[in-house]
Protein backbone atom coordinates (compact mmCIF):
# COMPACT_ATOMS: atom_id res chain seq x y z
CA UNK A 1 0.00 0.00 0.00
CA UNK A 2 1.33 3.44 -0.86
CA UNK A 3 2.29 5.90 1.87
CA UNK A 4 -0.26 8.44 0.57
CA UNK A 5 -3.11 5.92 0.76
CA UNK A 6 -2.06 4.80 4.24
CA UNK A 7 -1.95 8.41 5.44
CA UNK A 8 -5.37 9.07 3.91
CA UNK A 9 -6.88 6.03 5.67
CA UNK A 10 -5.32 7.04 8.99
CA UNK A 11 -6.65 10.60 8.71
CA UNK A 12 -10.17 9.54 7.71
CA UNK A 13 -10.36 6.90 10.45
CA UNK A 14 -9.19 9.47 12.99
CA UNK A 15 -11.96 11.84 11.90
CA UNK A 16 -14.43 8.94 12.10
CA UNK A 17 -13.27 8.15 15.64
CA UNK A 18 -13.50 11.76 16.81
CA UNK A 19 -16.88 12.52 15.25
CA UNK A 20 -18.33 9.06 15.87
CA UNK A 21 -17.14 9.08 19.47
CA UNK A 22 -18.72 12.49 20.06
CA UNK A 23 -22.06 11.49 18.53
CA UNK A 24 -22.05 8.18 20.42
CA UNK A 25 -21.35 10.00 23.69
CA UNK A 26 -24.19 12.46 23.06
CA UNK A 27 -26.57 9.61 22.21
CA UNK A 28 -25.53 7.77 25.37
CA UNK A 29 -26.20 10.85 27.49
CA UNK A 30 -29.62 11.22 25.88
CA UNK A 31 -30.35 7.56 26.55
CA UNK A 32 -29.43 7.87 30.22
CA UNK A 33 -31.53 11.01 30.53
CA UNK A 34 -34.64 9.57 28.88
CA UNK A 35 -34.21 5.77 29.31
CA UNK A 36 -35.62 5.43 25.79
CA UNK A 37 -34.91 1.95 24.37
CA UNK A 38 -34.73 3.47 20.88
CA UNK A 39 -31.93 5.78 21.99
CA UNK A 40 -30.19 2.82 23.63
CA UNK A 41 -30.25 0.91 20.35
CA UNK A 42 -29.15 4.03 18.47
CA UNK A 43 -26.20 4.38 20.85
CA UNK A 44 -25.25 0.72 20.33
CA UNK A 45 -25.33 1.11 16.54
CA UNK A 46 -23.24 4.26 16.59
CA UNK A 47 -20.82 2.64 19.01
CA UNK A 48 -20.32 -0.35 16.71
CA UNK A 49 -19.60 1.85 13.70
CA UNK A 50 -17.07 3.84 15.74
CA UNK A 51 -15.54 0.76 17.37
CA UNK A 52 -15.06 -0.81 13.94
CA UNK A 53 -12.88 2.09 12.86
CA UNK A 54 -10.85 1.89 16.06
CA UNK A 55 -10.45 -1.88 15.92
CA UNK A 56 -9.51 -1.93 12.24
CA UNK A 57 -6.93 0.82 12.72
CA UNK A 58 -5.46 -0.93 15.73
CA UNK A 59 -5.27 -4.26 13.96
CA UNK A 60 -3.45 -2.76 11.01
CA UNK A 61 -1.19 -0.23 12.72
CA UNK A 62 -0.25 -2.02 15.94
CA UNK A 63 -0.67 -5.74 15.25
CA UNK A 64 0.46 -5.77 11.64
CA UNK A 65 -2.72 -7.40 10.33
CA UNK A 66 -3.13 -6.94 6.59
CA UNK A 67 -4.96 -3.95 5.16
CA UNK A 68 -7.64 -6.07 3.47
CA UNK A 69 -8.40 -7.96 6.69
CA UNK A 70 -8.63 -4.70 8.63
CA UNK A 71 -11.00 -3.24 6.06
CA UNK A 72 -13.10 -6.41 6.29
CA UNK A 73 -13.33 -6.07 10.07
CA UNK A 74 -14.29 -2.40 9.80
CA UNK A 75 -16.89 -3.16 7.13
CA UNK A 76 -18.45 -5.89 9.28
CA UNK A 77 -18.75 -3.58 12.28
CA UNK A 78 -20.17 -0.85 10.05
CA UNK A 79 -22.78 -3.17 8.52
CA UNK A 80 -23.93 -4.51 11.90
CA UNK A 81 -23.92 -1.00 13.37
CA UNK A 82 -26.08 0.36 10.56
CA UNK A 83 -28.47 -2.59 10.88
CA UNK A 84 -28.94 -1.71 14.56
CA UNK A 85 -29.32 1.97 13.66
CA UNK A 86 -32.02 1.13 11.13
CA UNK A 87 -33.76 -1.09 13.68
CA UNK A 88 -33.69 1.67 16.30
CA UNK A 89 -35.30 4.09 13.86
CA UNK A 90 -37.76 1.64 12.31
CA UNK A 91 -39.16 -0.16 15.36
CA UNK A 92 -42.09 1.43 17.13
CA UNK A 93 -41.09 1.56 20.77
CA UNK A 94 -43.61 1.53 23.61
CA UNK A 95 -42.59 4.47 25.80
CA UNK A 96 -44.00 2.88 28.98
CA UNK A 97 -41.85 -0.25 28.83
CA UNK A 98 -38.70 -1.67 27.32
CA UNK A 99 -40.62 -3.70 24.76
CA UNK A 100 -41.31 -2.62 21.25
CA UNK A 101 -44.13 -3.09 18.80
CA UNK A 102 -43.24 -3.82 15.20
CA UNK A 103 -44.72 -1.10 13.02
CA UNK A 104 -45.93 -1.82 9.51
CA UNK A 105 -44.84 0.80 7.00
CA UNK A 106 -47.67 3.11 6.02
CA UNK A 107 -48.58 3.52 2.38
Amino acid sequence: MSAALETYVIVTNTVTLLCGGTVTLLARRAYHRTQSPALGALTAGLGLVTAGALLAGGLHQFLGIGFATSVGVQSTFTAVGFAILAYSLYARWDSRSTTHVQQKPSD
